[in-house]
């Protein structure tokens, strides 16, 4: 995990005074970082049964997405208001600066259809938390959540009660 964590930069006062960011470009630009990132990631879970890996418009597209395709199966994106063609469902939830809505197709998933959830980062858990709740709406089982970056100070994890959660590195 050393190797991961090393290509995540500390970004401070972003994007507001006493918040440090971290910043994942870096490790996105490595090519064997970000394929050993992916298989951290999606290893716990290889034969588990996963339907579907769901990601979080922006960045957990990225990893949720490369995570569909080494797992070999559909990735449904969550996405904001506006953004999905065909007929949608939405959560609205807080945020740590704001209000938010995420939006998936209705149809994008079956009744017991098994979901990974995957994102950059998990700080508050307040989107995780919406994500799962439309995934679950719309018929889904979230067999767990995976991170690459967990903020343990910010307690994401009890937001996300009664879920399996995998983090790659902790801050």
């Amino acid at each position: 995990m050393q190797r991961i964590k090393s290509c995540i930069r500390a970004i401070e006062n972003f994007p507001v005074p006493g918040v440090t960011f971290r910043d994942i470009t870096p490790l996105l630009a490595s090519p064997k970082i970000l394929k050993l990132t992916i298989h951290q990631l999606v290893y716990p879970f290889v034969g588990q049964g996963i339907d579907y890996v769901a990601g979080m418009e922006a960045r957990g597209f990225i990893f949720g997405s490369l995570c569909a395709h080494e797992l070999d199966v559909g990735f449904i994106p969550l996405r904001k208001p506006g953004k999905l063609p065909h007929r949608t469902t939405s959560v609205s939830y807080t945020l740590e600066y704001d209000d938010s809505t995420l939006e998936a197709h209705t149809d994008a998933v079956e009744h017991g259809d098994r979901i990974l959830l995957v994102d950059d980062l998990i700080a508050t858990g307040g989107t995780a938390a919406a994500s799962c709740q439309l995934l679950e709406s719309l018929g889904g089982k979230i067999v767990a959540c995976a991170f690459v970056i967990e903020l343990d100070a910010l307690q994401g994890r009890k937001a996300l009660d009664g879920h399996s959660i995998h983090s790659l590195i902790h801050y």
